[in-house]
This record gives structure tokens, sequence and C-alpha cells, in this order.
């Protein structure tokens, strides 16, 4: 789908142009599945039966599947078990159940062109964040006031402009390396080789899907915490940053970004940097007992 030029006015100078360049390549923004558009256009009504909603989502068994695996997640496990989808709906939420409904539905919304290995691997990457970023919410809503459903949303989306940007640029993927283990588009070198930048395609994405503007903040500035001002976007980049850390290290690989961030983390979550590795163990071994 084009990008509607209304979104290009919630840009800065140098963003819109970068993305009006990108439109000019024939970018194109992932349409949203008409499942998850009758569920809006419900919700949005006031309707809130969870026997007419759950038949919405129903239509979509994949959509359904993927909503079960979720929810069986360790962060809602006060809910347990949950056996239908009205059951889901009436436990966990009519918003937060539509927000880990649009989170599932991304992938399959973006089928890879070509690169399918790749693809795989990005999507594999998002929802190891996405289930990493739900458990740190679950542990810290207390003190953040951001909870689990958001944090998946947040954690599926917020590199979303990266297969975006995959689908159009054939030599994206190779360029920016994503085919080896371990590493991940660069924005320097992004903005170098396509004059573009996946934070802002991604943030356009979740401006398109209708998504809560402090996670459509969020994903414009995943990797600019410290220039962020307090505020919800800012607490769930914390948490977004802290699960991308937590995958680097069940990846055992290095995370670049670690050591000038980790402060700013800290301090966002509400925890002393030294009982941050301590929390960090704590996720991690919450994450391996998840269904993956």
């Amino acid at each position: 789908m084009a990008i509607d030029k209304a979104l290009l006015t919630t840009l800065s100078e140098d963003e819109g142009k970068k993305v009006r360049r990108l439109v000019e390549k024939g970018i194109k923004l992932p349409p949203q599945p008409a499942v998850l558009e009758e569920l809006h256009h419900l919700l949005t009504r006031g309707v809130s039966d969870v026997r007419i909603l759950a038949r919405s989502i129903s239509q979509d068994p994949g959509m359904v599947a993927a909503l079960f695996k979720v929810a069986q997640s360790s962060a809602f496990a006060n809910l347990q078990p949950l056996e239908s989808v009205e059951h889901i709906l009436q436990a966990i939420g009519l918003k937060q159940t539509y927000n880990i409904v649009q989170a599932v539905s991304l992938a399959n919304a973006m089928p890879a062109k070509h690169n399918a290995k790749a693809f795989e691997a990005f999507w594999v990457r998002s929802r190891a964040v996405a289930q990493m970023a739900m458990l740190i919410a679950e542990e810290r809503v207390s003190v953040c006031n951001i909870f689990p459903d958001q944090a998946y949303l947040a954690g599926i989306f917020h590199d979303c402009g990266v297969p975006v940007l995959m689908q159009r640029f054939t030599t994206y993927c190779k360029a920016m390396h994503l085919d080896e283990p371990g590493r991940w588009a660069d924005l320097a070198e992004e903005d170098q080789r396509f004059n573009a930048d996946h934070c802002v395609v991604g943030y356009l994405v979740g401006r398109h899907w209708k998504l809560p503007e402090f996670i459509c903040d969020a994903i414009r500035y995943h990797h600019e915490i410290e220039s962020m001002g307090s505020h919800a976007a800012r607490t769930m980049v914390a948490i977004l940053q802290l699960a991308i850390h937590l995958y680097y290290l069940d990846a055992h690989a290095e995370n670049p970004e670690w050591e000038r961030v980790r402060g700013d983390i800290a301090e966002e979550l509400g925890l002393h940097l030294d009982a941050l590795p301590e929390f960090i163990d704590e996720v991690l071994e919450r994450y391996h007992t998840e269904p993956h």
C-alpha cells in the first residue's frame, strides 16, 4: 500500500525528504489484514460482546494459533488456562487482545519476495525480542506502567522497517549483512547506501496500522533513548533496548549499543545498575521456560 501523504507531516524535514525519495523508488507499507480491519471497526463502534469479536478473529486460523501461543506466556500466568478465543478476550481484555492480534498479523502482511531465509531469521528475532519485552514489562509494570501486551506489540514492530526495505531493495539484506549471525542493520551504513532509515519507515508502518502513538514514537526513536524526554515512549524504548540486549546475550553475540544505553535503561526501569545483571538473569531464565 502506498504511503498516505498525511503521515509525512509527522516527520522532520530531513526525515520527510528521505521518505519521499523512498516513495519515488516504489516503497510500500504492508496492508492490514481484512480480519484486523474488521476487528478494529468493531472495537471502534464500541462492540464489547466477546462472542462477536471471537468470531471475527476466528476467521483466520493462523491468527488464532499465534494468539494462543502468545497468551500461553508466563506473563499471563495468573489467567491460565486460556481455552478459547472468547476466554482470552475476557481474561486478557479486549484492547489487550487486539494489541496481540496486531502483533501476530504483521509477519503475514509482509511475505518474503526474495531472501526467504533472511526474512525468517528476522521474524524469529522479532518474536524473541517481543517475548523478552513482554516479560520485562510484566516484571516492572508497577514501576513503568507498561503492560505485557503493549511491550509485545512494540517488540514485534520495533524493527519492522527492515523487512519493508528488504522487500524493496534486493541488495539490502546482503549490504546490511543480515544473512550473517549476530549482525543487524547499521543506521549510518543504511543511510549511506540506501538514503533510508528503518526506524522512520517502521514508525510509518506503526502509524498506518493505527498503533498507539507512544508505541509509534518508541519505534521511531528506539536507538535514541538518551535524547528522549520522560514519557511512556522513553519507558518503552528502555524495555525494548533491554530486550534486545537479552537477545544478544542469548545468542552469545556482542551488543554494540549496550555500554552507551545501559545507564538510561536502568534508570528508566527503576533498577540500580548493580541490580541489573541479576534482573537480566531472572528474565532470561523465565524466557527459556516459555513456549517458542
